[in-house]
């Protein structure tokens, strides 16, 4: 499984979407310009002992990424309206999710049209925090998958 975070900005949304990296056995892509340096004390502390156990990358361009996408991916937005657990993930599946304040660019969206998925929430309300949309997406996709993203063991919390 793989988690790209397109323009992330909030420093301590990356960190916890680190640590849930590294619970899941997740690698993670960040696409730039970043709103944070990366070797900031508030990411870290964010994500605390997790970052060296997590393959991040950092990229130029996700319409590059796209291009060189090596799975099948699923764009994540509050824009669209097909449900995120109309799909069916496979344990290779690359989930991306856009900038917190202003999501994933409409010219990708419609793009990729076939791979973009919503997380259902009351219209009135402006959308999820990032680091809570990517664990209930993460989650949905390990649990089709029966947890079995990796040859770790699986430890209850």
């Amino acid at each position: 499984m793989h988690i790209v975070l397109y323009h992330p900005q909030i420093p301590q949304n990356t960190g916890n979407i680190v640590r849930t990296c590294s619970v899941t056995g997740t690698s993670l892509t960040l696409i730039k310009p970043l709103g944070f340096d990366i070797s900031s004390k508030m990411v870290r502390r964010a994500g605390l002992d997790y970052w060296d156990e997590v393959d991040i990358t950092v990229e130029e361009s996700l319409e590059a990424f796209l291009d060189n996408a090596y799975a099948p991916f699923y764009l994540f937005s509050s824009k669209v309206e097909r449900s995120y657990t109309d799909v069916s993930y496979t344990t290779d599946s690359i989930l991306i999710f856009g900038a917190e304040t202003y999501g994933i660019p409409p010219s990708i969206l419609q793009k990729y049209e076939d791979r973009c998925v919503t997380l259902p929430m009351m219209a009135e309300k402006r959308c999820l925090n990032l680091s809570n949309a990517v664990s209930i997406a993460l989650y949905e996709a390990w649990r089709q998958n029966e947890f079995q993203f990796t040859s770790q063991t699986i430890q209850n919390s």
